[in-house]
């Protein structure tokens, strides 16, 4: 019987209340019970009631604060009416968090962990007819509080103390994400009846033998009686096979294998086929339904001569990692649902993805993103849910970090697309450099879960995946877990102290962290931001800027590599907005390409983020309304099978010179010729040098290209600029463009006579064509500028004289988007180019 408000028998509904008194503003929280959703969370209740104002707008996340620090509770009755079950099991898939189950007033249980789902027996206490269900939580900010003095306050990134509770960490804020720590019934409630035999857990469990998949199904049982119940089976199918093993009462587990001769393999996205099979598990009339991929997945971490590598191995074959971190698609979780899921998974892929890392601050995802990974070959690094702090291992926190992880490892076994569990996100890092050892003086820190528990739980119930320690970490003993000559890597002294040229200084071997911030679409922004007047410093927008000094940090690059906006009379918000855009494009894609640069030695780079979970200023790559930063479509150029890249190399002196680096990680062999010229940057400027090679890279491999020195020799360097095509058989192109100086001083002519705009509509919106006269640089439309539906197919589009490009313009609306103005299209502040800052 189900007991969520969506699918519950009529008559069922839930109800919301404070149990400690609001603040007096918001006393008209406390007039009378609420509607409440369930699944649900508060904030989204109280906002549903329209008692509360968008905790997304304005300053509205800091005058919320307060219901982080107030006891709620959630109330239902519903009618119940038993068969002649044996069992009546009241369970719950997710509780958010230090809550009291009460069950027609009685205590029921108690529970302590977002992470984890909770079963009782109540088959004493349900009755026939109307029942109460009530679910009373205690404040998450007060509860993380008590915990940690319960526990003893240990080193953390953040203000709350969320290392000492089972909750969500970002949910208490991140230098991205809001501060909103509520409480709710946040998964299906429900009440289980059922007799003899229960289904519990199941793990299938692909394996791969040579040509043949072997699958283990294995199975936890619960018996309501077992002295009085027959021998019962427990039936397994895979494909077209079934096999009955029986089951004597009483026993809690079976094993049940099944093979399948020359099987066909699950691949990640670019290797090959994403080959899944069906499997049905049953017991008596309970059934569990799942696919399966069968697959191999091993860490590599070989010591060689630059260090101890780090590269993950899918059936045998090495992976360049091309991926993005993930965070919780949403700070009101319970708006997710499978087709958000699929919206994000999808940036992914299209940007050229093919692995997400689950972060460790943030959630064991629902089953929904895992199955669009499977689907898709997007393969998933799953962080245990442990980041930037040190954590407890005494009780009562060990016992749940058991319990949830047991549970997630289980959950999520069959899943082929899971490659890699870790551990925790810095936290070995943290301890290491962060000044955590006087603080905790000799007391424990986490590192038992990370190097004896996680690990035996892995090993235990999800063999066939690796386990890693930590991100980062170095494989190699004595080692910095963050050196970048072993392992895995995180580079953030860049962001934080550095300019963006000091990715250079790392030819790391796996980079799993990092990235460059930049404010989300316009429309996205100042839907939430309504300061008089504008400003990248007002009180509205420094509410969507978490990082610390990140505003300041934004501007690093501008005036080398970019010119600063106008600040005088007032700060000029769209050259603001453009400028500090294109910088975070251009600061990842350059690290992304002289990482690549660096191939085989590098085996991947996982950028830091993909997604947003409200409207901010970020590092995400799409931003919380779905638009595609500058920096997703730099990240598309950048993650391509087959990149060409201008990189510093030395010669035999030792002089730094421009080489270009080819990369193909492809399954195919990139052949045909490559062009390389130079040219100048005017209107109409004839190739000043060209340079002409066959070009052959095999399958997955890379080439350094030498260049003539008269292609290296600028008479003028402010005034000429580099190109490398490489063209292919099937006649695709894949081209590069190197500079001799920053755009600074490059000489660019004015968009007036840089370029001849044509704007066409078209069904379902507009192409915005584009004739360069001379050098283009960068040309990028941002037509949310004018409906905030409007989206655009390509950006950062270098173009150099005689070259065309055609942007597609399209929106929501099956008419079109005729609002928005073809005169609008051509110019500033919707298409804007580096020329335009000249």
């Amino acid at each position: 019987m189900s007991l969520n408000t969506a699918d519950s028998p009529a008559g069922v509904s839930w109800t919301l209340i404070p149990l400690t008194p609001p603040p007096a503003e918001w006393s008209r929280v406390a007039v009378a019970p609420i509607p409440a959703t369930v699944p649900g969370e508060v904030y989204a209740d109280l906002f549903a009631a329209e008692l509360i104002p968008d905790p997304f707008n304005g300053d509205n996340e800091r005058r919320l604060h307060w219901i982080g620090s107030v006891d709620w509770s959630y109330r239902t009755s519903f009618t119940f009416a038993p068969g002649d079950e044996q069992r009546h099991d009241l369970v719950f898939d997710g509780l958010d968090t230090i809550a009291t189950v009460l069950l027609n007033g009685i205590e029921v249980g108690r529970t302590a962990n977002q992470h984890r789902s909770y079963r009782f027996d109540v088959g004493d206490l349900v009755r026939t007819g109307e029942n109460v269900l009530e679910v009373r939580f205690e404040g998450p900010v007060t509860a993380a509080q008590r915990l940690s003095e319960e526990l003893g306050e240990r080193p953390r990134a953040y203000g709350h103390p969320f290392n000492a509770i089972r909750k969500m960490a970002a949910g208490y804020g991140w230098d991205w994400g809001p501060d909103l720590a509520g409480v709710g019934i946040w998964k299906s409630v429900r009440i289980e009846s059922w007799s003899t035999v229960r289904l519990g857990s199941v793990r299938p469990l692909a394996l791969v033998d040579g040509t043949t998949g072997r699958l283990e199904t294995h199975v936890d049982l619960e018996w309501a009686d077992p002295v009085a119940t027959d021998v019962v089976e427990v039936v397994v199918t895979l494909a077209d096979q079934t096999i009955a093993v029986p089951v004597i009462p009483g026993d809690t587990e079976a094993t049940v294998e099944l093979s399948v001769d020359d099987v066909e393999l699950w691949w990640p996205i670019g290797y090959g086929s994403q080959s899944r099979y069906d499997v049905t598990v049953q017991v008596g009339e309970q059934s569990h339904a799942a696919k399966v991929g069968f697959r191999t997945v091993e860490l590599s971490h070989t010591p060689d001569e630059h260090g101890t590598g780090f590269a993950i191995v899918v059936n045998g074959t090495l992976i360049y990692v091309k991926g993005f971190n993930w965070i919780p698609d949403d700070a009101l979780l319970t708006r997710l649902s499978p087709a958000t899921y699929r919206t994000s998974i999808d940036e992914a892929v299209a940007a050229g993805a093919n692995l997400l890392r689950v972060w460790g601050g943030g959630l064991y995802e629902s089953d929904d993103f895992y199955e669009v990974c499977d689907e898709l070959g997007i393969l998933v690094w799953q962080d245990f849910l442990f980041a930037c702090a040190a954590y407890a291992e005494e009780e009562p926190l060990r016992s749940e970090v058991i319990a949830e992880a047991r549970e997630a490892v289980t959950r999520l076994s069959s899943h082929p697309s899971l490659a890699v569990w870790n551990g925790n996100n810095e936290n070995i890092w943290g301890y290491v450099e962060w000044g955590w050892r006087q603080p905790l003086a000799g007391r424990t820190w986490g590192d038992g879960y990370y190097s004896e528990i996680l690990p035996s739980i892995v090993a235990e119930l999800d063999p066939p995946v690796p386990y890693s320690p930590g991100s980062p970490y170095s494989y190699a003993k004595y080692h910095h877990p963050n050196d970048f000559r072993s392992g895995t890597m995180h580079i953030w002294d860049v962001w934080n102290q550095l300019d963006y040229n000091h990715y250079r200084d790392y030819p790391a071997r796996f980079v799993s962290e990092f990235g460059f911030q930049g404010p989300p679409g316009w429309s996205t922004l100042f839907s939430v931001v309504h300061d008089e007047p504008a400003d990248p410093y007002g009180e509205q927008m420094l509410v969507h800027q978490k990082a610390h000094q990140g505003n300041l940090k934004l501007e690093r690059g501008l005036g080398d590599h970019l010119p600063m906006w106008s600040t005088t009379p007032t700060p000029n918000l769209d050259d603001w907005h453009w400028l500090t855009s294109l910088n975070q494009a251009r600061a990842v894609s350059f690290g992304v390409e002289h990482l690549r640069s660096y191939y085989p030695r590098n085996r991947g780079a996982i950028v830091w983020q993909l997604n947003d979970n409200w409207p901010v200023i970020s590092w995400a790559a799409v931003d919380y309304a779905g638009i595609r930063k500058p920096l997703w479509h730099a990240l598309h150029r950048a993650y391509a099978d087959r990149l060409l890249t201008f990189q510093p190399r030395q010669d035999e002196d030792g002089t730094d010179v421009q080489a270009l680096i080819a990369h193909n990680d492809s399954a195919d062999v990139w052949s045909g010729e490559l062009v390389i010229t130079r040219r100048g940057t005017g209107v109409g400027t004839p190739v000043l040098a060209e340079q002409r090679l066959p070009l052959h890279l095999d399958a997955r491999s890379a080439l350094t290209i030498a260049l003539d020195a008269d292609v290296l020799s600028p008479a003028d360097p402010t005034a000429e600029f580099l190109t490398a095509t490489g063209t292919s058989e099937d006649r695709s192109a894949t081209t590069a463009y190197g500079y001799f100086v920053e755009d600074t001083a490059l000489q660019l002519v004015d968009p007036a006579a840089a370029y001849q705009v044509t704007v066409v509509p078209t069904e379902d919106g507009y192409d915005v064509r584009l004739e360069a006269k001379a050098l283009v640089k960068d040309a990028t439309l941002f037509p949310d500028r004018l409906d905030p539906r409007a989206r655009v197919d390509t950006a950062l589009v270098t173009l150099p004289a005689g070259a065309m490009h055609t942007f597609r313009v399209t929106g929501t609306e099956s008419d079109g988007i005729a609002g928005l103005g073809e005169v609008a299209l051509t110019a500033k502040p919707v298409l804007r180019s580096v020329n335009d800052l000249a």
